[in-house]
């Protein structure tokens, strides 16, 4: 029987349409770079994995976000070595420091409600001498705590140590004057948290999951370790390959507390990006450089020596992220770091693009420079200052 060749015409366009949305995935399974350039997904791929396993690296998990949203999610590896478990999406990780970029966003969103203010001494908010609180009695000596205030604390120059107990005898002290110069320290945080929970009368964990995480769907992401973490979380791994006893936080800390997944956080990278939650203003005052960091490094003895390595970039401190100058426009950007976990998240405001990546394994930072460079077209991000040196690194 010969069918007619106008009856073939719908059924041929019928099979396009279907067609189309393969199509659509075939064009998009490229990412384009900040010069405009593209990287195939598959390149992409094929890269992590022999990078991960130069640098033995048994886990990564990579996020891109274009058109400030989450472009592409994609885990490799392990989330635990010994039983071959596979790091997913979902895989409950280590934020380390990341914890400090979703506080200073929630901070931000008081500062814009007029709950708090930026410049105000912090002791002001108190209903008693610092010295008086738990953990604080150190400094009743030192009356400098009386100048220090969010804004300080949000960019590191409160003058604190970024621990006590890095410290000889453990004690916390001034190692600078309050608003002197850039110093890396989790108490500031620490303390800027005790204020915040005196202000709204809430603990963080509360405010987290009503500020944050409730609000943008981050289902797996808390201050503290939660239950439903158990069924799906990373264990983290030395340089050596040793595992390190996973830590389930019970306290919740503005510094370094948080538990999530790479899907929650390039969520959340994506709401800051969009300015989700806040208003322009204050998004603005959160990524501006607010004061320079003209020193070699951002931990250990080169911290504070001096140098105009990043003097090109324009290296500064916004509230509770980096940010520098590129190519591309202004960018900023978060790290975190503990023994067996290495992240780092950067978005470029004018380009509209960002990466995140998160590991469990204390070599990741070894591969930071190059998936950088080569996913993002990233070459600004003062890799040295961040001690990202690359594990086949033979330069000065």
């Amino acid at each position: 029987m010969r069918i007619r060749t106008q009856a073939l015409k719908p059924l041929v366009a019928f099979g396009l349409l279907l067609l189309l949305p393969l199509i659509s995935q075939a064009q998009k399974a490229t990412i384009q770079r900040l010069d405009g350039s593209r990287i195939s997904v598959q390149k992409i791929e094929q890269l992590v994995l022999a990078l991960m396993d130069s640098a033995k690296v048994p886990g990564l998990a990579l996020a891109i976000l274009e058109d400030n949203k989450v472009r592409y999610v994609k885990t490799f590896g392990y989330r635990n070595v010994q039983k071959r478990l596979p790091l997913e999406p979902q895989t409950a990780m280590y934020a380390a420091s990341f914890s400090k970029a979703v506080f200073a966003y929630l901070v931000m969103q008081l500062v814009q409600e007029g709950a708090l203010d930026l410049d105000k001494p912090l002791y002001q908010y108190l209903d008693k001498p610092l010295p008086e609180i738990k953990d604080y009695q150190d400094l009743a000596t030192d009356e400098r705590w009386k100048q220090i205030t969010a804004r300080m604390a949000l960019t590191h120059t409160t003058g604190l140590p970024n621990w006590r107990w890095i410290e000889p005898d453990e004690k916390l002290r001034f190692r600078f004057a309050p608003g002197a110069q850039y110093w890396y320290s989790g108490e500031g945080l620490q303390l800027l948290q005790i204020v915040v929970e005196k202000i709204t009368r809430k603990g963080l964990l509360q405010l987290g999951e009503e500020r944050v995480f409730k609000p943008l769907g981050m289902t797996r992401t808390s201050y503290i370790w939660q239950p439903t973490f158990e069924q799906n979380y990373a264990i983290g791994y030395m340089e050596d390959g040793k595992a390190v006893p996973k830590e389930k936080r019970d306290e919740a800390q503005a510094a370094g507390s948080m538990e999530t997944t790479i899907t929650d956080y390039a969520t959340f990278m994506a709401a800051v990006m969009q300015g989700k939650g806040l208003t322009p203003k204050a998004k603005q005052e959160m990524v501006r450089a607010q004061v320079a960091i003209p020193f070699k490094a951002q931990f250990g003895p080169l911290a504070t020596v001096s140098t105009d390595e990043n003097k090109a970039i324009k290296l500064a401190y916004g509230l509770g992220w980096g940010v520098f100058e590129s190519p591309y426009g202004p960018a900023y950007f978060k790290e975190g770091h503990d023994d067996g976990w290495e992240n780092h998240s950067v978005a470029f405001s004018d380009q509209k693009k960002g990466l995140v990546i998160m590991s469990n394994s204390s070599n990741a930072d070894k591969l930071f420079k190059e998936l950088l460079e080569k996913i993002l077209g990233d070459t600004a991000t003062p890799w040295r200052w961040e001690n990202y040196v690359p594990y086949n690194y033979s330069g000065k």
